[in-house]
């Protein structure tokens, strides 16, 4: 045990393959049904004649079968989502797809393409603030192919490709971003990244749909430093809270006596609503003393005298 504690490690989503053949079955049908039929026919052919006799016709049935799987072999099967990139002679031909169509063996090649938004993962990308924080950011690019035809002959592999420049932007836009910046407008983070790749790879025929920033990996010391940042932020947001309170409760008190000097009445009726209240507990004692006495004794009273 060295003491060290052992993190989950991190699972990306992989993507599937670029193509599912759809055309095996139907290729299969189309070379065994003729060739067992052709079979059976010299078979029974054999059975009333010498096999000697036979031979030729099965050498040319021999043939006539491999003739036939290589026709055969042409036949290809688009999904919805794929679209067939022909290359004729090493030529771009045409564009085929989706459903059903034929490929000249030996002539034509096909590569297919998904035409669906795809994703590609950017996982743990190291990179210096414009603040000198170093960081580590986690995120996936989403993007499709808006012309098969560009993304075939105009770039070697889009998908490395596109991973590749993402890499390269991110860091530049991170760098020359704050980490408070990083942290508080990701989405225009993640715009501003999507803008610069996007800007390249319309001429590979890629449109950019979105950036994603997964996760950000700080080092320990500046997150223990933010934590102590957070929580001073926070009390002294409520000690303004507090102090904000206390000076309406102390305005409102003021509002209120001025309101109760320039209304007697309205002091009278505070005074028998806080006999009321005390009135309610029998362990209390309540002694009451007029008002208008106490006004006309402090009337009577002599002035007093002057230091």
């Amino acid at each position: 045990m060295t003491g060290e504690t052992q993190t989950d490690p991190k699972v990306y989503a992989t993507p599937t393959a670029e193509h599912v053949s759809l055309g095996g079955t139907i290729r299969s049908v189309l070379f065994w049904i003729p060739t067992v039929l052709l079979f059976i026919a010299i078979a029974q052919g054999v059975q009333m004649d010498r096999l000697e006799r036979k031979a030729p016709q099965l050498v040319a049935a021999l043939l006539a079968s491999t003739l036939w799987n290589g026709l055969v072999g042409g036949v290809r099967v688009a999904a919805e989502w794929e679209r067939g990139v022909i290359l004729r002679l090493g030529k771009f031909q045409t564009i085929r797809g989706p459903g059903l169509f034929y490929t000249i063996p030996g002539l034509e090649y096909v590569r297919f393409v998904d035409t669906r938004t795809l994703v590609v993962n950017i996982p743990q990308q190291k990179a210096i603030t414009r603040d000198n924080v170093p960081a580590v950011i986690d995120s996936a690019l989403f993007f499709m192919v808006r012309d098969p035809a560009l993304a075939i002959t105009s770039i070697q592999d889009f998908r490395f490709a596109i991973s590749q420049y993402t890499q390269a932007a991110l860091r530049d836009v991170v760098g020359a971003s704050t980490l408070d910046e990083l942290l508080s407008e990701r989405e225009q983070v993640q715009q501003r990244i999507a803008s610069i790749v996007e800007e390249r790879v319309q001429a590979w025929g890629l449109n950019i749909d979105s950036i994603q920033l997964q996760d950000f990996e700080l080092p320990e010391d500046l997150k223990r430093v933010m934590s102590r940042q957070a929580a001073a932020e926070r009390e002294k947001r409520a000690t303004i809270t507090k102090a904000e309170g206390d000076r309406l409760a102390a305005q409102n008190l003021v509002d209120a006596a001025n309101l109760m000097a320039e209304n007697p009445i309205a002091l009278e009726l505070k005074t028998l609503q806080a006999l009321d209240s005390l009135g309610n507990n029998v362990s209390n004692t309540v002694i009451l003393f007029p008002i208008e006495l106490a006004r006309a004794m402090k009337a009577i009273a002599p002035p007093s005298p002057e230091p």
